[in-house]
This record gives structure tokens, C-alpha cells and sequence, in this order.
């Protein structure tokens, strides 16, 4: 209709009932008191009331007496009664028309003015239930948002995925016979099928992530993904992210929405490696998430509720750094539930054999070349050898060999004894200070490493750190070539 109409009261005249009777769109004439002096069937049959029963009364007691909420909707407010003093047309899809029986139903209608001669003596509403309509929009918006929700799931799961896989090729460190490794199988074996939370401690290298990879594989979570976080490798401001996700635009770069670890994580189990190196600002956070199970996403308020099984594992003391204020008390009784104890390489040389020989196989697989054993002499030297790297060392150290030899035997040639020499020694002299082995570990393998610290045959990498975080304990430490 136009929004000044050349309609005129022909319209209600008897030769035109016909017509207005025969449409599906309810239809409602109004003098300009506001009260009805029409209404076809199809009015009726939408809202229940009778023609009899409102011509020449204020239809909008009957059906704008309230919004779909129950909230007052004063006639001056009404769109129709609007255009009875001001004679402009308009158009509302966003509105409820009440039934006789007290319920109520979305509509579309618009309210034309009628002129005769120029002067403005009613108004015309025509009007359509489209109940089945706001039903398929709702159903599609839910649909929609339901299919963004998980394209957004299985991005972030497929780019945290292919991330967790790089590397994974060749990973050992739980084989051999050792009374150690059973142990260290034993208690495995106990606690996995619980949700308890687990502490998984031991230098760098032993292959605690293997633990917890083991842990959440007999675990009743097995179907779920285990989502591991290295707390060493993302600074205080990224940390946050990382761990609970961001909404788009809270921070400079957040061009999209992202979900955090935890929130990848629900139904699973979080691995928190190197969790000494939360900030106290980091650990409070992590500590209201452990006992809450809840959180919200960096620029949100919205409340995410998460069922997760937490692992956490560290080279450090954690007791020691409570009591050098470092760690908070509270979160470390929190995560110290279940202890595991990953034993050194050096305390199981019994291991050795074995493990040297799933590595071959695996390492050789990768790089494409056939080794078939290692010579009596260099699994000797491999037995006599320290191993301040632990496993990853012990691997790194076959895969160079592997790339390096020229024959299926590796011998072993280039691997010094120096280091377990200088441990008998240091075994004669008085205890170190955790500073103090912490230096001479990192300068054991700096010297292996032959002062090597980035790359993947580094100091850092054996290590399992940034170099960048490996240079400021150097310089923290004091260690100089």
C-alpha cells in the first residue's frame, strides 16, 4: 500500500465485502475514535472473536493490550491507532495480535489510512499470522548457529591437532624392564580409569608427556581428546588466550572468535606441561577453573562450564618453589593428588637395550634408511653414558647417528664418556643447591651440544625449552663459554 493512500471508504461499501470476505489476510477497518467498523472472516478465524463482538469497540483492549512478555502497551504506542492521528502508513512485522482465548501469535500487518475527499475518516489493517514463519527463521538461526559453533570447534581442533602431530613421529621413553618402569607402570595402571588429578614430575626428557598420553589412553576419556599446553612456551598476555579461548576483538589481533584449550579439552583431558611456569596471576586463574570447572573466554562474561581430567607435569621442586613464594600452596595441593615420579635414564641403564632398539626401528622408518643393530662396543658406550637429556637425548643422539652413518650398524663413534666421568666425580662432592645442579645440567649438555643452543640438534631442544628461555637462565646462571 502506499504510505498516503487514495484508498476511500468505497472500500467498506457493500459491493466490496465480497472481495475483502474472500481473502486469507485478516482485515480490520477503524473510524477515527479508534473503534471497528469492520471485520472479514479471516480476522475472525485468527483471533477468535466474533465480528458481533467488536464492531464499534476499541479493538486494541482485544489484541495490543500487552507485548508477547506481558509488558503494558499503551494505545498511543500502537502503530495503527498512530496512523489515525497522523495519517502515515506503516509496516510492522515485529509485533503479537492476542486471541479471545488469551493466547497469542506473531503477525505481519500494515495500517493504511483512508481519505474521502482529502480527509483522513479511518484507517485499514491487514494482517497475516506468520507463526510458521518466525518458527522456520528461529529453526534456521539455531541450525546456523549450531553449524558455526562447530566449523568453529573442528577448526580450532584441526589447527591444535596438526600442531600436537608435528614431532610426535618416534616418541619412546616408557620401554624396558626396569624395576623403575614398573613401578612407574604400576601406578599408571591405578590411577588412569579415576578423574583424579595427577602430577607427573621428573627432569626434562624423561617423557612425561608419554605418561600422560598413557594415563588419558586407559582412561575411560579415551574417546575424548587429550589437549596439552606447554606453559613455557606462550608468554603471560598469550597465556590467557591459549588456555580459555578470546571473543573477536579483545584484544589488538583477535580478528575471530577462538576456543581456548579448556574449552577443546570438555569431556577430555587437559595435559598442562612445564606448570611451574605460570605467572601467580596465571595459577589464581587456573586455580578458580580447577575448583569451579567453569571460565570465561578473554573479552566475554559469559560463563563456560567444562567436565575435564587435569595432568600436570614439571622438571622443577614444586614444593620449593611454594616456599620461595613462586607457586601458590593452594593450587599445589590442589594438583599434587596423585604423584608420579618419572625415574632419570641414569637410574635405569637396564633400559637401555630396549629402548635403543624401538628407537632404531622407529628413527629409521622416518628418515628412510635401514639399520639393523647396534654394535656390542657402542651399546656399551650408550650404557655408560649419563644421559643429562634423558630419552629425548638418547633419541636425538640415534637419529643423528642414523643420518650420519654410511652401513646398517651404528656405532656409536662420536659420543663422548666425558659426561659420566664428570658425574662419578661430582657424586665425592658435597650436595648442590638447586641453582647449582640446575647449572651443571645445563652446562653438561651445552658441552654435548657443543654450545649448539637453537635448531633441533640444540641445548634448547634437548632440553625441552625455548632458546630464548634458555638464554636467560644461562644469563641468570652464569653460564659462559
Amino acid at each position: 500500500m502506499n504510505s498516503k493512500a487514495s484508498v476511500t471508504t468505497s472500500h467498506f461499501l457493500p459491493e466490496n465485502t465480497l472481495l475483502l470476505n474472500a481473502i486469507t489476510e485478516g482485515v480490520y477497518g477503524f473510524d477515527l475514535n479508534g473503534n471497528a467498523v469492520f471485520i472479514n472472516p479471516a480476522a475472525e478465524q485468527m483471533t477468535g472473536w466474533k465480528s458481533a463482538e467488536l464492531i464499534g469497540k476499541n479493538i486494541h483492549d482485544c489484541h495490543h493490550h500487552s507485548h508477547a512478555d506481558g509488558s503494558p502497551y499503551p494505545q498511543h504506542d500502537c502503530p495503527i491507532y498512530r496512523t489515525l492521528h497522523d495519517g502515515i502508513a506503516r509496516q510492522v512485522s515485529e509485533d503479537v495480535f492476542w486471541r479471545k482465548d488469551g493466547s497469542c501469535f506473531p503477525v505481519y500487518y500494515s495500517s493504511t489510512p483512508v481519505y474521502d475527499q482529502d480527509k483522513l475518516i479511518g484507517v485499514v489493517a491487514i494482517f497475516r499470522d506468520v507463526s510458521v514463519q518466525k518458527h522456520t527463521e528461529t529453526s534456521l538461526r539455531e541450525a546456523l548457529a549450531q553449524v558455526q559453533a562447530l566449523s568453529e570447534k573442528l577448526a580450532s581442533e584441526n589447527q591444535y591437532l596438526l600442531t600436537e602431530l608435528q614431532g610426535k613421529q618416534g616418541a619412546m621413553g616408557l620401554s624396558g624392564h626396569s624395576d623403575a618402569i614398573y613401578h612407574l607402570t604400576q601406578q599408571i595402571n591405578l590411577v588412569a580409569n579415576t578423574d583424579s588429578t595427577v602430577l607427573i614430575c621428573g627432569e626434562n626428557g624423561t617423557g612425561k608427556e608419554l605418561v600422560a598420553r598413557s594415563l588419558h589412553q586407559l582412561s575411560r576419556r579415551n574417546e575424548q581428546p587429550m589437549v596439552s599446553v606447554n606453559c613455557a612456551a606462550f608468554s603471560v598476555s598469550i597465556l590467557e588466550s591459549e588456555l580459555f579461548g578470546h571473543e573477536k576483538g579483545a584484544f589488538t589481533g583477535a580478528t575471530s572468535r577462538r576456543k581456548g584449550r579448556f574449552e577443546l579439552a570438555h569431556n577430555g583431558t587437559l595435559f598442562l606441561d612445564e606448570i611451574a611456569e605460570l605467572s601467580l596471576e596465571a595459577q589464581s586463574k587456573l586455580l578458580r577453573v580447577i575448583q569451579e570447572q567453569s571460565f570465561e573466554r578473554v573479552g566475554s562474561s559469559e560463563t563456560i562450564k567444562v567436565n575435564i581430567r587435569l595432568i600436570a607435569a614439571t622438571h622443577h621442586d614444586l614444593q620449593a618453589r611454594v616456599e620461595q613464594g613462586l607457586f601458590r600452596m593452594d593450587l599445589y595441593y590442589r594438583l599434587n593428588v596423585f604423584p608420579i615420579v618419572v625415574p632419570p635414564l641414569r637410574e635405569r641403564p637396564e633400559d637401555i637395550p630396549s629402548l635403543v632398539s624401538d628407537l632404531v626401528t622407529s628413527l629409521s622408518q622416518k628418515l628412510g634408511k635401514k639399520m639393523t643393530r647396534v654394535s656390542a662396543k657402542g651399546l656399551k658406550k650408550l650404557q655408560q653414558y649419563t644421559w643429562p637429556g634423558n630419552v629425548r637425548e638418547l633419541q636425538n643422539l640415534i637419529e643423528r647417528e642414523i643420518i650420519l652413518s654410511q652401513n646398517q650398524v651404528l656405532e656409536f663413534n662420536s659420543l663422548s664418556l666425558s659426561g659420566s666421568q664428570h658425574a662419578d666425580e661430582t657424586k665425592l662432592k658435597q650436595p648442590l643447591t638447586m641453582a647449582e645442579a640446575e647449572a651443571e645440567h645445563i652446562q653438561q649438555t651445552l658441552e654435548h651440544t657443543q654450545w649448539r643452543i637453537s635448531g633441533p640438534q640444540g641445548a634448547a631442544a634437548v632440553l625441552n625449552m625455548p632458546p630464548s628461555t634458555l638464554r636467560s637462565r644461562m644469563k641468570k646462571l652464569g653460564i659462559q663459554r
